[in-house]
């Protein structure tokens, strides 16, 4: 008898303590989706913010989210910097417009880190705040407000925001406007914002170069091809409900690195980890096409090495997203013949034609998105219709980028592939 009441005790207490494990786990695994991210990069000396602005500075920083929650998380990030970053207070709160440092005050909320209102982040790494209530609406503006004491040696960042950020001296993250401050169009050290989700909800990240980051888009306008799509999915009854993350850099390759690190190198941070992914649509290469053009006297060979390297990268990147259970969407290369950069050739224009042949092949990547066909002209297909380009002959205007978005089809979101 005595042993058959230890195990009763026993087998009680193990039940209780599975209980609390189930507990604490159901907690863990909240649904959380990414609603706005941005990929991260080496800030050039360019675009850097001086120590100057960053001692005993406040920096706040408007975006645009894609989908909303009733609680938010931020992602800060000090990827590559050489030494650690001191963030001293973090806030959140709905900015009152995309242009302005104004918030509205009762809004406001203080983020910790493990419940600490301040956190050092380690050297080459990311470091996600506590969750916190904060009713996120779809398609809203947000201000990320941080005080830092000192810069860092290194800046991470985005330079290409195409959103106006503001720098302060003083700890004013709970000010309600920062009169006065310093505007640069850049963001620095954030990297995304998750919410947490309804059952159902998924995101799509968009992996490309300056197209995909905005490049000829209004500043503050949010009017980027990735922005009409999130507002196209937000706006139709019955539509997916799917956060939309732009992970372009200007200046990106598929195989070398630019202003950012080349494409292949950013999958696992910029596409795996983005939490609820499940959709990748690959819009790279013009880049690596363009940089040949621009090499004195390429030979036929190196035009035919470039191609089967720049499909070769394509293959990794469906293959490594595939292995995470990601959809792979490829998106054809759009024109840039008379591009005032570049200035390609018959040559170059052959190699953009073969790799969107290889992009075409239903062999290849899960689904395709016919950018080419979409931007450009009819009676001269080597160029953008005129309508759709900024002026560059590279870069598509807010007119381009919309009617780039309106083209896809939401039966590419239909069926994602199942994970392995």
């Amino acid at each position: 008898m005595p042993n058959r009441k230890r195990v009763l005790t026993f087998v009680i207490l193990f039940l209780f303590a599975s209980r609390s494990a189930l507990d604490v786990h159901a907690n863990d695994s909240q649904l959380w989706v990414g609603s706005w991210a941005t990929s991260q990069q080496l800030v050039e000396p360019n675009n850097a913010l001086s120590p100057g602005d960053l001692r005993d500075a406040t920096l706040r920083q408007i975006v645009h989210l894609s989908i909303g929650g009733h609680e938010v998380r931020v992602r800060l990030s000090n990827r590559f910097g050489s030494t650690p970053l001191l963030v001293t207070a973090l806030g959140i709160a709905r900015a009152v417009s995309p242009g302005s440092s104004k918030i509205v005050p009762s809004s406001e909320k203080v983020m910790t880190f493990s419940g600490s209102p301040e956190i050092t982040i380690p050297p080459h790494a990311d470091y996600l705040s506590d969750p916190v209530s904060f009713p996120a609406d779809a398609l809203s503006d947000v201000a990320i407000t941080i005080h830092l004491d000192a810069a860092p040696e290194d800046e991470t960042g985005h330079p290409g925001s195409r959103a106006t950020s503001y720098v302060s001296h003083g700890n004013l993250v709970s000010a309600r406007e920062l009169e006065g401050a310093k505007t640069v169009d850049h963001w620095y050290f954030v990297a995304g914002i998750d919410v947490a989700a309804s059952p159902g909800t998924a995101a799509i990240v968009a992996l490309g170069d300056s197209i995909t980051d905005g490049h000829g888009s209004t500043t503050n306008g949010n009017d980027r091809w990735t922005d009409v799509l999130a507002r196209r999915l937000q706006a139709q009854p019955g539509a997916p409900n799917l956060a939309v993350l732009n992970q372009g850099i200007g200046g990106n390759h598929l195989l070398t690195d630019g202003l950012g690190p080349n494409a292949l190198s950013r999958i696992n941070h910029d596409v795996i980890a983005q939490p609820g992914v499940r959709y990748l649509i690959v819009f790279e290469g013009i880049n690596d096409v363009g940089m040949l053009a621009r090499s004195p006297n390429p030979t036929e060979k190196d035009h035919d090495t470039l191609v089967q390297r720049m499909t070769a990268a394509y293959e990794q990147i469906i293959v490594r997203a595939h292995t995470s259970g990601i959809k792979v969407i490829g998106a054809t290369l759009t024109p840039f013949v008379g591009s005032d950069y570049y200035h390609p050739g018959p040559a170059s224009e052959a190699d953009r034609q073969a790799v969107n042949e290889w992009i075409r092949n239903p062999a290849h990547f899960d689904a395709v998105i016919d950018f080419d066909k979409i931007a450009r002209d009819p009676e001269h297909p080597e160029r953008f219709l005129p309508a759709f380009d900024c002026g560059d002959h590279l870069h598509p205007s807010p007119s381009g980028y919309a009617t780039m978005a309106q083209g896809i089809p939401f039966s590419l979101f239909a069926s994602p592939r199942a994970k392995p």
